[in-house]
């Protein structure tokens, strides 16, 4: 028997302007994440991709996949949050505005003259990690990159050909954070990791506002399409860092009017579900191996600048087995005639996998009535990964490794 799909309406959401400020995400601040990524020489918008055959088959009006498994050919949305952050923090260091760095300017000799040797570190299940070593590798400088125990052979090798001093540790993800920022401490490393700590909120900050290039470029492809915004929107959490930023992008923007927002966890590693169902308003931390297929989800410690946005703006926490993103992976890569193939990784496609759960299966009608999901909802979802693993994607989409039947 497979295990079930948990889900809780936010009991703590704010309203009429009550919720923590999403000021940090705003409409200016985005832009200028964006503006900064336009002037890397491998930026393109990740296309849009409209489902209209699995829209009418699911009974909703729209379903649009953001499709980052093309950014920056790196098969991953993370570069935008790493790349960001890095730039920031050296425009800090030259004491200039982040407009004043362009790419071209940022890679020159004579701003690595003045910049020095830096090495920067992080900790990865392996996209985050591809992404600092990618930026770092660019500027010439050092990168250091710690895996927790368990992550792909695969997805190591890739982050050493992008230069990187990387090794699997045995420690789970958020014990590995702990030790990088020891190890960082020693040896005047600067840490760029995208959850967040007593003392450390501005780099991740920074990573939260690079990933809002993603959720700019989306409404902007929504509104080409005539669709002013989408009615729903799921996203992936693991630390939070990527659906806080979703999150209060949408909410700076429309704010009472923002799109219905679910934030879907791997139920392993379900802390801001939990926190949900607590609904005291503090964080809940979970421990232990947190062996899901989910990797880039595997993390039990909430960043606490996303999870007060989720808070006081999400409309539903969901905890997800991994029979889910399997059942998402394959949704996308065998679409109906006539729909565009997205090849999405296990972290990528869970919310796909989630939605057609929800929409087909009658133990989920008040989940959808409590959404307001019907046939004139457009519903946005990220996908944020390709085939990272590939062994992997082809065990799951090839061999039938975890079904989604006998639920």
């Amino acid at each position: 028997m497979n295990e079930e799909i948990k889900w809780t309406q936010n009991t703590m959401r704010k309203v009429n302007g009550r919720g923590v400020s999403t000021e940090l995400f705003s409409k200016s601040e985005i832009d200028k994440a964006m503006d900064f990524h336009r002037t890397f020489p491998d930026y393109l918008p990740t296309p849009l991709r409209q489902l209209k055959k699995l829209a009418k088959n699911l009974g909703v009006g729209g379903i649009y996949v953001k499709d980052e498994s093309y950014r920056f050919g790196l098969n991953a949305f993370k570069a935008l949050g790493g790349s960001y952050a890095i730039g920031r923090y050296l425009a800090q260091r030259l004491n200039k505005d982040i407009s004043e760095l362009p790419f071209d300017v940022l890679t020159s000799p004579e701003v690595k003259e003045q910049l020095g040797d830096i090495t920067f570190a992080t900790t990865t299940d392996g996209n985050h990690g591809r992404g600092i070593a990618w930026t770092a590798r660019q500027l010439r400088q050092k990168s250091v990159v710690y895996m927790p125990k368990g992550s792909s052979q695969y997805r190591l090798d890739k982050i050493r050909e992008e230069g990187a001093e990387a090794e699997i540790t045995d420690m789970n993800y958020d014990d590995a954070v702990r030790m990088t920022a020891v190890e960082a401490e020693k040896h005047g490393w600067v840490i760029v990791q995208d959850t967040s700590w007593e003392g450390y909120e501005e780099i991740p900050t920074w990573i939260m506002q690079g990933y809002g290039t993603m959720s700019a470029e989306a409404l902007e492809q929504l509104n080409s399409l005539g669709i002013e915004k989408p009615t729903h929107i799921f996203v992936q959490a693991g630390v939070g860092a990527l659906a806080g930023s979703v999150q209060g992008y949408f909410a700076s923007l429309f704010k009472e009017d923002r799109p219905k927002t679910v934030i879907v966890e791997a139920n392993q590693a379900d802390c801001l579900y939990k926190s949900a169902l607590a609904a005291d308003e503090k964080p809940r931390i979970v421990g232990g191996a947190m062996a899901t297929v989910m990797a880039g989800l595997a993390c039990g410690e909430p960043n606490l600048i996303g999870w007060n946005i989720l808070r006081d703006y999400s409309d539903m926490f969901v905890s997800s087995p991994d029979w889910v993103a399997a059942r998402g992976m394959r949704v996308l890569a065998s679409p109906l005639h006539g729909d565009p193939k997205v090849i999405s990784g296990e972290s990528g496609a869970v919310t796909a996998g989630l939605l057609s759960s929800i929409l087909l299966d009658e133990d989920f009608r008040e989940a959808r009535e409590a959404l307001g999901l019907n046939e004139d909802s457009q519903i946005l979802i990220f996908n944020t990964e390709g085939n990272t693993d590939p062994y992997k994607w082809r065990s799951i989409v090839w061999d039938g490794e975890l079904p989604s039947t006998g639920r």
